[in-house]
């Protein structure tokens, strides 16, 4: 696993679709469910009609972490659901990211929302670990 600045990323040895169907069941086990799926692909042919790599953007919610952090922090709702994307590099590997909650969560200042946070950060590591 890899670290960025707002993410965890793994390489996996998977194709991308088997690599959404396990983040997406890894995700489940963990708690969460997928709320939004946005295939950039699709959509950037649809829309400008260029061709683009296969890219699929995952909202995932855990809905009583969700409730949880709503309860501490009425706009939090702009940093939900938790991203996760699944896509093909240019060397023709699969790549599973998941957004770093802390991270995004930095922006706000509420300290009710750390523990949540750190909560849904060890979940969402736990699920790029299982892949």
């Amino acid at each position: 696993m890899s670290q960025t600045n707002y993410g965890f990323s793994k390489v996996v040895n998977l194709g991308y679709e088997e690599a959404i169907e396990k983040v997406t069941e890894e995700l489940k086990k963990e708690g969460f469910g997928i709320l939004t799926e946005i295939d950039v692909k699709e959509t950037l042919k649809k829309k400008l009609d260029v061709d683009f790599k296969p890219y699929k953007i995952l909202g995932a919610c855990n809905p009583p972490f969700a409730h949880k952090a709503l309860q501490s922090e009425e706009q939090i709702g702009l940093m939900l659901p938790c991203n996760v994307i699944v896509y093909v590099n240019e060397q023709n590997e699969t790549i599973v990211t998941v957004i770093d909650p802390i991270a995004s969560m930095q922006a706000v200042n509420n300290d009710k929302l750390g523990e949540v946070a750190e909560t849904i950060q060890s979940k969402l590591k736990n699920v790029i670990d299982s892949l």
